[in-house]
This record gives structure tokens, C-alpha cells and sequence, in this order.
């Protein structure tokens, strides 16, 4: 019986420390996203995670939009959508401490990107 308390606190404890890492995602994240014809846009996320819950804003085209659909899905890995331009992009992200690659789908492609914090301004 002890044995199998102290298996179920071990995973317990293990649960809760992959969740603790995915707070280190909070914050802005900055990147660029290169089209197939060579077209680079730039990628400005600031992150906010709440529990299993990922909010936040992304600058677009259009400027600043809110994050929709924000979900941690694993100890690394998170999902959310962006609206633009008269679309709604899905993103896939993988959390990896100092840095973070991301999934966009456009028009049926997918287009990875890495992102890096952005070094602070003296």
C-alpha cells in the first residue's frame, strides 16, 4: 500500500513540474515567417498561460489581435488560433526552455518558424 502512495505522489509530482515549465513560455516571442516565394513577415507573440489555458496577443498585418482557442496540451506542446486578414490561422507550438518552434497553417501549407525571446533594450 505504501508502495503504491508513494508511485501516485512520484507521478503527481512529476505532473506538476512539466506544467511549471510551460510557465517559463509567458512572455514575448519574437520570430519571422519565411512564404515560399522567399516573402518574410515578422512574428511578435506575448504569451500568457493560466493553468492549461494560453492567452495572449500576436501582431499581424492588421496589428495586435488577441489569441483565441490558446490550449497547453502536453508538458511542451500548446495550440491556438490567430484571426487576420479575413482568415483564422492555426498554430501548433513546442515549448523547448529558450526557444519555441511553431506550426502555421495557411491556405492548407504548413510554415514552421523558431522563435527567441528578444533581447531587452538598454
Amino acid at each position: 500500500m505504501k508502495r503504491k502512495i508513494f508511485t501516485t505522489m512520484m507521478l503527481l509530482g512529476c505532473f506538476m513540474v512539466c506544467f511549471a515549465a510551460i510557465t517559463n513560455l509567458n512572455g514575448k516571442w519574437a520570430g519571422k515567417l519565411v512564404m515560399g516565394d522567399g516573402t518574410e513577415y515578422p512574428l511578435l507573440y506575448n504569451f500568457k498561460v493560466d493553468g492549461e489555458k494560453l492567452t495572449g496577443t500576436a501582431l499581424t498585418p492588421d496589428g495586435d489581435v488577441q489569441i483565441a482557442d490558446g490550449k497547453i496540451t502536453s508538458d511542451t506542446t500548446f495550440t491556438f488560433t490567430v484571426a487576420t486578414s479575413g482568415m483564422t490561422i492555426p498554430h501548433t507550438g513546442k515549448f523547448y526552455g529558450d526557444s519555441t518552434g511553431i506550426d502555421l497553417e495557411i491556405n492548407g501549407s504548413k510554415i514552421h518558424s523558431v522563435l527567441k525571446r528578444p533581447e531587452e533594450k538598454k
